[in-house]
């Protein structure tokens, strides 16, 4: 591999790999500077003494939900923040486990490998790495390819899975059922069976949130809530002999912070599909929080510097036996909610974090399941929006029926699969859409310099000079609409001209090309001429190399210029003149 006199990779990906990575590092750098401001320190303090606290039983809850140690969510808030905090380009960007990537874990089937626990802190490292590639490579910009209605479904079945998947911990009863519905329909059906302590912890927890988030407390409201719904909890189990579950029941709670963990190189070829899913899961809300929240000095931040920023982030937090992580829309707000003027704020939520799992394990361990599972049902409430499903849904068929789609199956399949299947068929419907969306019209001259546009001809008649305009995407996909448009040739058309303008067409397809083609032979068979009047350069080279250039011969392509109509003033008097022609004289 080239390199220059420092050894750096040079030219290729890899040099393309080093330079990104070189210039995020040096961006970092520059982005640490100032963070310290005694204008912006109490506000910065203040902010991340808020995120700090509420992300405790946050991150708890998204381990619940993930189906994994719920200490693990809790690493995977601490460390995937701070470690983000450093190398993304959003200063207000909170990366957290977020919900839908919570359950893209829970589908990934990490329950069947040797060691489940560092199989998911595997998966965490997997996924940052796959984030920083495509930071480095500029992957951004193939954000603009997933369809609104993709996500739409897609996020709308994620606030319902979250609903669906806490109902067990929220109630006590184990439903049973190969994914969420059905375990739901099972709860339905056995609704006799639910413990009745555990349920109102949970009620209680449901309603306390929603009531002090609307208090003074806001967003403390949560941590009171939780704490309030834990000691109901034990008083259940103090004074009725109820007991309720707990976190320690499920996991030992460790006085300290988690060392340090190497990935498991076997379950890497296992993990690549979660892995791709959750990055782009990751990736795709991490844009919407960049976009919702602008940095101060109104800069806007390229997508692919703050995929680096959650790559770095997954390492960090898969490192230190967390989760994976990604953008945050709820956490970010919250930061931004509190005042937050610099990322400092998302250190300082990291350092009350850390101090409260070194000063305060105990406690932790005495959260209550149900109040967990009420946190993220009130999540997953919150992560439907109705507007935007109605939105979309008015928007027409063809996005309603990928919203639909893409709904149903993140509902009855694994999300990482759901994920990927989704954007799937959002591309297929979007090229079965704009093939039908081909069409072509008939252009009539007037002689005081006007054009209009009428339908074209049903054939072409002798003696006929017919200009057509396509409009459209003229790809493999729509050559048979476009071909279908065009007027019929049969025993009459004689010593006619059909000029094609392809002003507007910027690449043919080599089905659009082998149409022309056809349709070129076919006049020519019947004594006529197909003239095209080309003004793209690249359209101009195609048409070359497929042979139809030479085929349509001399005066068969008029080339336009940036004046428009003067190509087709051009051809048209010319196709006129050869009309009227004695096709026996010379």
């Amino acid at each position: 591999m080239p390199t220059d006199e420092t050894g750096t990779p040079r030219g290729g990906w890899a040099g393309n790999l080093w330079a990104g990575l070189r210039g995020s590092a040096a961006d970092g750098l520059r982005s640490m500077r100032g963070l310290f401001d005694r204008r912006t320190l109490k506000s910065d303090v203040s902010s991340g003494l808020v995120l700090g606290l509420e992300s405790v039983p946050d991150g708890l809850a998204s381990g619940l939900l993930a189906g994994v140690n719920p200490l693990a969510g809790l690493y995977g808030y601490m460390f995937g923040m701070v470690g983000a905090a450093f190398a993304t380009g959003s200063a207000f960007m909170a990366v957290q486990a977020t919900g839908a990537m919570a359950l893209v874990v829970s589908d990934s089937g990490l329950e069947t490998r040797p060691d489940p626990d560092r199989a998911l802190y595997t998966l965490a490292i997997l996924t940052g790495v796959f984030m920083i590639i495509a930071g480095v490579l500029r992957a951004g910009r193939l954000l603009r390819f997933v369809p609104t209605a993709v996500m739409t479904g897609f996020i709308t079945a994620v606030g319902v899975n979250i609903i669906l998947g806490q109902l067990s911990n929220f109630t006590g009863y184990e439903a049973e059922g190969s994914n969420r519905v059905i375990r739901t329909f099972d709860l339905i059906t056995h609704f006799w069976r639910v413990d009745l302590p555990t349920t109102v912890v949970g009620l209680v927890t449901v309603v306390l949130i929603v009531w002090l988030q609307r208090t003074r407390l806001r967003s403390l409201g949560l941590v009171v809530a939780i704490v309030l719904g834990s000691a109901l909890a034990a008083a259940f189990d103090a004074w009725f002999d109820a007991p309720v579950m707990t976190i320690q029941q499920m996991v030992d709670v460790p006085r300290g912070l988690p060392g340090a963990v190497l990935p498991v190189i076997d379950d890497m070829i296992f993990l690549l599909v979660p892995a791709l899913s959750l990055s782009f899961v990751g990736l795709v809300q991490g844009a919407a929080v960049s976009t919702a929240f602008p940095n101060p000095d109104g800069r806007p931040v390229p997508p692919s510097r703050d995929f680096i920023g959650q790559g770095a982030g997954n390492l960090v937090a898969g490192l230190f036996q967390g989760m994976p992580v990604g953008g945050s829309m709820s956490a970010s707000a919250l930061a931004v909610a509190g005042g937050a003027k610099t990322r400092l704020a998302m250190f300082i939520a990291g350092l009350v974090m850390a101090v409260t799992l070194l000063l305060l394990s105990g406690v932790v361990g005495y959260v209550a399941m149900p109040a967990l599972a009420a946190l993220l049902i009130v999540v997953g409430f919150g992560t439907i929006k109705p507007a935007q499903v109605y939105s979309v849904a008015r928007s027409g068929a063809f996005p309603l029926t990928i919203m639909a789609v893409t709904f149903t199956l993140t509902l009855v399949i694994p999300l990482q699969f759901a994920v990927l299947v989704g954007v799937a068929l959002g591309i297929v419907l979007f090229v079965a859409d704009q093939s039908n969306s081909v069409r072509v019209r008939q252009l009539e001259l007037i002689d005081d310099g006007r054009m209009r546009e009428v339908a074209p001809a049903e054939r072409i008649g002798p003696k006929r000079v017919v200009v057509l305009q396509p409009y459209g995407s003229l790809f493999f996909a729509s050559a048979p609409r476009f071909e279908s448009q065009l007027p019929t040739i049969d025993e009459r058309t004689r010593r006619a001209v059909v000029v094609m303008r392809l002003r507007g067409i910027d690449q043919l397809g080599f089905a659009a090309i082998e149409v022309l083609k056809r349709y070129g032979r076919d006049l020519d068979e019947h004594g006529s001429r197909l003239v095209l009047v080309v003004s793209n350069d690249r359209v101009m080279t195609q048409l070359e190399l497929a042979g139809l250039a030479g085929e349509l011969g001399d005066g068969g392509i008029v080339r336009g210029n940036e004046w428009i109509g003067a190509g087709l003033r051009d051809a048209v008097p010319d196709a006129r003149t050869w009309v009227r022609a004695d096709p026996d004289r010379g």
